[in-house]
């Protein structure tokens, strides 16, 4: 076992992963083989962390398992201190829009709830205002589909949706990879918005590296097959931050040092 992700003592952990690996052949071939990674619970504060690493290096995977999604071959997942099931099951926002074609913006931003047995009119009004959070207001009664509403806009009714269901861990599958450079820009910003609120555990998977640094106060480094986490990279910009980050040198900084991480680890 590394020392990459172990997390921090003086906290509670929200998320953790422990001797993972992950094999589709009986053992023959580990797609993932010994990967550990304890996300902190840290008060009036939350946690923004990215992940990066080459394409097929798990980096989906990895958010799969906490969302419940899918089992590794070993190890253990724990959220909240609980093994993943459905009483703990975490939402996840994907690349692909995920909402319901067939079912209007509201509905689909209220279906957690429905789940969990809450009458119509109380979910409805915690549905929107998440949606007027999400800038949606106005857009309730339309169905979740393009061209109904924009790429951006079908994105937004996935994290409000996600929210309402977990406020306290939003997991986030290159969410804003299909969206135009403008639209990207406007979702960072709401996504930094929604953390600051919520204080929200946040682990965020992109292969864009100044969006990282942008977004992320921990970077967790993936090499390849076998995957697991190999460096980590701790953001010290200021932890509520405005596009003005952009513009300083330590941004910058740390934009190379990222870089080079990602060289070293392509190379191992």
């Amino acid at each position: 076992m590394d020392n990459i992700g172990v997390g921090d003592p003086r906290y509670e952990d929200i998320i953790q992963l422990k001797n993972i690996s992950q094999s589709y052949d009986g053992g023959k071939t580990w797609i993932i083989k010994d990967l550990n990674l304890t996300v902190d619970d840290k008060p009036d504060q939350g946690q923004f962390v990215v992940i990066l690493g080459m394409s097929g290096s798990g980096k989906s995977t990895i958010l799969r398992y906490v969302a419940g999604l899918q089992k590794p071959t070993t190890g253990e997942v724990l959220v909240q201190g609980k093994p993943v099931g459905d009483s703990n099951r975490v939402s996840m926002v994907f690349q692909q829009y995920s909402s319901l074609p067939w079912m209007t913006v509201l509905d689909n931003v209220a279906l957690a709830l429905r789940y969990k047995g809450i009458d119509r009119k109380e979910r409805n009004e915690k549905a929107m205002e998440m949606i007027e959070m999400v800038g949606l207001a106005g857009h309730e009664k339309k169905y979740a589909q393009y061209p109904s509403l924009s790429g951006g806009q079908l994105q937004r009714v996935a994290i409000a949706r996600s929210i309402l269901a977990n406020p306290d861990i939003l997991l986030m599958d290159e969410p804003f990879g299909a969206l135009d450079i403008r639209t990207r820009l406007q979702m960072q910003e709401l996504l930094l918005d929604i953390w600051n609120k919520f204080h929200s555990t946040v682990i965020f998977v992109t292969h864009d590296i100044r969006e990282a640094v942008y977004l992320g106060d921990e970077i967790y480094i993936m090499k390849s097959q076998p995957s697991r986490f190999v460096e980590n990279i701790h953001v010290d910009l200021p932890l509520h931050r405005d596009k003005s980050v952009k513009r300083e040198a330590r941004y910058e900084e740390l934009v190379r040092e990222v870089e080079d991480s990602m060289l070293r680890v392509a190379d191992m």
